[in-house]
């Protein structure tokens, strides 16, 4: 995304980027802006400077500055407007970034509407390199040094279990969030099922949905709504529960090597998760809006994805972590393409292809058997 943030940073006085922790955030806006000055909000020192005299601390910053974290002092924002509303010809020149998303939303609506532009940025994607995985994920530093990934994984859960999961939520008992952390990794790819969830750990629903709601906040999980669209049908609404980072979600289960990712039952929800976050990170770096259902009716009748394109265009993708597929895969994507009467339907099975066979081909009448490389450009995401 680095042309939409260059492109907003002439057109905005400051720039917002969100994502989840260690996801590039600040690496991107230094490499992007080299001559930014760099503030670091997590540092004790610069934090206690600022509440100590805000209009000080201001003050003394010489813009163009990156301001990482700024979560951790919210209330930055009302004197950041005071600047930008005395210069507002000067465009980027405060370069943000934060690891909570809602927070900094709510200041940027208090206090930064129509002064800032806002982007998310995920882990790498497999545009962004070769070494992302099913195994691995798109964490830089797991896929830097692929020999440490446990290590580092279960470092950042530990980080991430005290910096985030404390600051946004009172949770008394990190060794049952880290319970609920592993639980929710067994259901990736099914209905989201918060009564279950809290019989399984023994909390209460209400408990359950704080932290599913900490989880998604700072860019953990993906909670896929349902497709709504009237077809006649009686419809299942619950949402579809996917972690953003397959990598985090292979080491919560145990899933260490490929052999045992491919022997693993969970082979399947794990690989529809990737293919979910690789169209989620494809929309974001292209400046469109998140756009991704799930489809099922109470009669049977299911769709892993759905993906709006356009004006009445969209994609109904089917995903199968098998290395063939077969024509009968197609058949829900034929069913449901036939009830979306008025609707331009692109029909297409996502699979992990052998090496002999890497192309797109016809699996059915309007539907197309393609390898997850070739998803971004059928959807008209390639970067």
């Amino acid at each position: 995304m680095s042309s939409q943030i260059l492109r907003a940073a002439s057109a905005f006085p400051a720039v917002i980027l969100t994502g989840p922790r260690r996801a590039g955030k600040t690496t991107l806006l230094r490499r992007l802006f080299p001559k930014a000055a760099y503030v670091l909000l997590e540092d004790p020192d610069a934090v206690a400077r600022f509440r100590a005299d805000p209009r000080q601390f201001i003050d003394e910053l010489r813009p163009p500055v990156i301001l990482d974290e700024i979560q951790n002092v919210p209330e930055i924002f009302a004197y950041l407007r005071a600047r930008v509303d005395a210069h507002p010809a000067r465009k980027g020149q405060w370069l943000l970034t934060g690891s909570q998303e809602a927070p900094l939303m709510r200041g940027v609506t208090e206090s930064m509407a129509g002064r800032a532009a806002v982007f998310t940025l995920l882990p790498l994607s497999l545009q962004e390199s070769a070494k992302v995985s099913l195994l691995r994920g798109g964490f830089p530093e797991a896929l830097a040094r692929p020999s440490t990934a446990t290590i580092w994984f279960r470092s950042y859960v530990q980080t991430y279990l005290e910096r985030d999961v404390r600051s946004i939520t009172a949770v008394r008992d990190l060794a049952t969030f880290r319970r609920f952390l592993a639980l929710l990794a067994t259901r990736c790819g099914q209905l989201l099922n918060k009564a279950d969830l809290a019989a399984s750990l023994g909390v209460s629903a209400p408990t359950i949905a704080q932290w599913l709601g900490v989880l998604e906040l700072t860019g953990q999980i993906m909670l896929i709504p349902p497709y709504f669209e009237n077809l006649g049908k009686r419809l299942v609404k619950s949402p579809r529960l996917h972690f953003v980072d397959c990598g985090l979600a292979c080491h919560l289960l145990g899933i260490e090597t490929t052999t045992q990712l491919e022997r693993s039952p969970f082979l399947g929800p794990l690989f529809e998760g990737f293919v979910a976050s690789e169209i989620l990170k494809a929309q974001l770096a292209k400046g469109r809006p998140r756009a991704l259902y799930h489809f099922r009716d109470q009669q049977g009748l299911e769709v892993d994805l759905v993906v709006p394109m356009a004006e009445r265009k969209i994609a109904l993708i089917e995903v199968k972590a098998a290395r063939s597929v077969r024509p009968e895969d197609a058949a829900p994507l034929s069913r449901l393409a036939q009830a979306m009467t008025g609707n331009d339907v692109t029909g297409l099975v996502v699979h992990r292809p052998a090496a002999a066979d890497p192309d797109s081909r016809a699996l059915f009448p309007g539907v197309r058997a393609i390898p997850l490389s070739m998803l971004p450009r059928s959807l008209g995401l390639q970067g």
